[in-house]
């Protein structure tokens, strides 16, 4: 099960959602909900950005696949289509938004993983995908997807979540302050010191006043004391 704020490698990722996620766009998994691979780091491939303190992911589309015959996907139009007039993975979740905004059905879920640094990731939970478009970024025209965070839920086994409007917006942690915690606590569990199955946790919870936003409200904790924190937390 994942746990909203747990630390993983990409092996872990792929070993829990039971397929590779190289393409970093995956959508409706074995049916049920998508997923998705985001960085807001600076060398990262796609111009992904969080917005409203976190609240809202605008995901970047993907290129087409690099070949002899596109040595340079980005100078081209990413693909809606493919050659055989099926949908690309940009027009399987743009497809979905556009049902949703058109009323015809409810939000699809996303899982979302984020790319923190070279073998850490983080996983910041459930979105709804809710808007997409397209834009020029002064070269090509790129797909952008708008997906709001939502409080966690326990059962994805469909690919839609028709409970979406009692569903309450969360803020997840800001990039910058899950690295600088990492560094911080030097990738450890601040308790035990274990560098295994590690999450990334608020001090004072949201739920009782406390921010995502600042760094001295975030630390490193081990699964085993990340649980008996949260069984003292009434």
């Amino acid at each position: 099960m994942a746990v909203e704020n747990e630390i993983l490698s990409y092996f872990e990722m792929c070993q829990r959602e039971g397929t590779s996620l190289q393409r970093g766009m995956n959508f409706r998994l074995h049916g049920a909900y998508s997923v998705i691979l985001m960085s807001v780091r600076p060398n990262a491939p796609y111009k992904d950005e969080l917005h409203e303190e976190g609240a809202v992911l605008i995901y970047e589309g993907h290129d087409h696949p690099r070949t002899q015959d596109t040595p340079n996907p980005k100078v081209l139009k990413q693909p809606e289509y493919l050659p055989s007039g099926g949908f690309t993975e940009n027009g399987k979740f743009h497809n979905a938004a556009q049902q949703f905004k058109a009323g015809e059905k409810a939000p699809d879920l996303v899982r979302v993983y984020e790319k923190l640094r070279k073998g850490i990731w983080s996983y910041n939970g459930y979105f709804h995908l809710v808007d997409s478009w397209q834009k020029s970024d002064g070269t090509r025209n790129v797909f952008q997807f708008r997906l709001e965070a939502i409080e966690e839920i326990l059962d994805a086994t469909t690919a839609v979540d028709t409970s979406f409007h009692k569903k309450k917006h969360r803020r997840i942690i800001p990039t910058y302050v899950k690295l600088a915690v990492w560094k911080r606590d030097r990738g450890k569990c601040t308790i035990c010191g274990a560098t295994n199955e590690l999450h990334f946790d608020h001090i004072l919870p949201y739920s009782k006043g406390g921010t995502s936003l600042k760094v001295e409200n975030v630390q490193l904790l081990c699964a085993r004391h990340n649980l008996q924190k949260s069984a003292r937390i009434e």
